[in-house]
């Protein structure tokens, strides 16, 4: 059986559109591979688990116990790609455990691929986060995500050092569109017949970026 993906979508700062991420991520995996468990680790609302409850589970890193079900549920090779999408107040908690654990080594053992998806923003407690990330997962397996809607510019150079991501920011009025709690990207690719929709196009665009990593990591991994 081929390895299966978990994407850790992750920032130590708030307000930088990971659970946006998240969402999207979550609903380009549906879309095609007709299943997805996603994990939602935060603590203000709305929240992953509110766009998209029927995939999405809470859970915590607060105490051994949710650690160990959360690791329990993600590192398990049964070819359902899974997304955590990883509140800032848990950051420096999460990966403290996964270096305390070997998760890196312990998921090649078992055939799951841990992705870390970075969302980044300027400041110094983002390049903190960062570093560290640098420092403990492989280069292969760490991705930032450049969301233009609140890195306004270049990204910080020293992030260039792994693979980009980026996210195109949407107007103001479109961006208060996709924030609405029933509003689905899939759902809106299929029911929007004009194509050329600046909307249409950001999703199109976004789930075409989500299957070149898929592939790219696939290659990486074969």
């Amino acid at each position: 059986m081929s390895s299966t993906p978990v994407y850790i979508i992750c920032s130590p700062r708030p307000q930088v559109g990971k659970t946006l991420i998240a969402r999207l991520l979550s609903e380009f995996l549906l879309l095609k591979n007709g299943d997805v468990i996603s994990f939602d680790i935060n603590l203000k609302e709305p929240s992953l688990v509110d766009y998209l409850p029927r995939i999405t589970e809470t859970a915590d890193v607060i105490d051994t116990y949710g650690k160990m079900q959360l690791m329990d549920r993600v590192i398990i090779n049964d070819g359902v790609a899974k997304v955590i999408d990883l509140g800032y107040h848990a950051f420096d908690e999460f990966f403290k455990m996964c270096d305390e654990i070997g998760l890196m080594k312990e998921a090649l053992r078992r055939r799951v691929a841990p992705v870390i998806l970075f969302v980044a923003d300027i400041d110094r407690v983002s390049a903190r986060g960062y570093d560290t990330l640098y420092r403990l997962i492989p280069p292969n397996a760490l991705v930032v995500v450049d969301n233009e809607f609140v890195v306004r510019g270049e990204l910080p150079p020293v992030m260039s050092r792994s693979r980009v991501l980026r996210c195109r920011a949407l107007p103001v009025f479109l961006k208060t569109y996709i924030d609405r709690l029933n509003f689905s990207f899939t759902g809106y690719l299929r029911h929007e017949k004009d194509s050329s929709t600046e909307l249409h196009q950001w999703i199109r665009r976004n789930y075409t970026t989500f299957r070149d990593l898929e592939l790219s990591m696939l290659l990486q991994r074969s």
